[in-house]
């Protein structure tokens, strides 16, 4: 039997191959931007046909996760005023297998009270409009969320004099929850926490 590869080597494939397909190693040579040639042929499509072809290539990797049921799930540590915390995660170019959703909503309560902890006192937003716009939220808010939502995640923005958490809650496939592509069945918000008197930036 060959070899299969392993979530990390599949991270790094896509990580190779979305640079060769940047640098215009790779194209689609065969993409329409309108659909009307008349018109496709005065428009620039080196971006599109890089886009497209990384996009082809990681549509892929992702059959070949499902054929050999190869993880989609990273495992990430963080540490926040002392505190660390060590949680799975679906990484952003490779997709959830059923199992790894199991594995991301099983650790759910977990990531929220490490939330809990390292954010108390600070000022709590919610983000929209692609996190153009941001609203001021309270603990509350964010407890009705949570219980709307199957699984969470976090990301910091830290320096000396600043900290921002951002807490991604969401359902569905994780792989389609950060775009309104996804939505219905798949979806997510972003709550931000930043220190009193500071604003959101990620």
């Amino acid at each position: 039997m060959s070899k299969v590869y392993t979530t990390d080597e599949l991270i790094q494939i896509l990580a190779a191959e979305r640079q060769a397909c940047l640098k215009g190693e790779r194209l689609k040579l065969e993409v329409n931007v309108s659909g009307n040639p008349v018109i496709d042929q005065f428009i620039r499509t080196e971006g599109l046909q890089k886009f497209t072809a990384y996009q082809d290539f990681k549509a892929a990797i992702h059959n070949y996760q499902q054929e050999y049921q190869v993880s989609g799930i990273v495992w990430r540590e963080m540490t926040v005023k002392g505190k660390t915390l060590r949680y799975p995660e679906v990484d952003t170019q490779l997709i959830a297998l059923a199992s790894d959703l199991e594995i991301i909503k099983s650790v759910k309560d977990a990531i929220l009270n490490f939330w809990d902890e390292v954010t108390a006192q600070m000022d709590l937003y919610l983000s929209f409009n692609n996190s153009k716009q941001y609203q001021k939220i309270t603990t509350s808010d964010v407890e009705r969320i949570a219980q709307r939502t199957e699984w969470a995640s976090l990301w910091k923005w830290e320096n000396p004099n600043f900290l921002e958490m951002i807490l991604q809650m969401g359902w569905g496939k994780p792989e389609e929850a950060s775009y309104k592509r996804g939505r219905p069945q798949s979806g997510s918000e972003f709550i931000h926490a930043v220190n009193p008197g500071n604003q959101p930036i990620g």
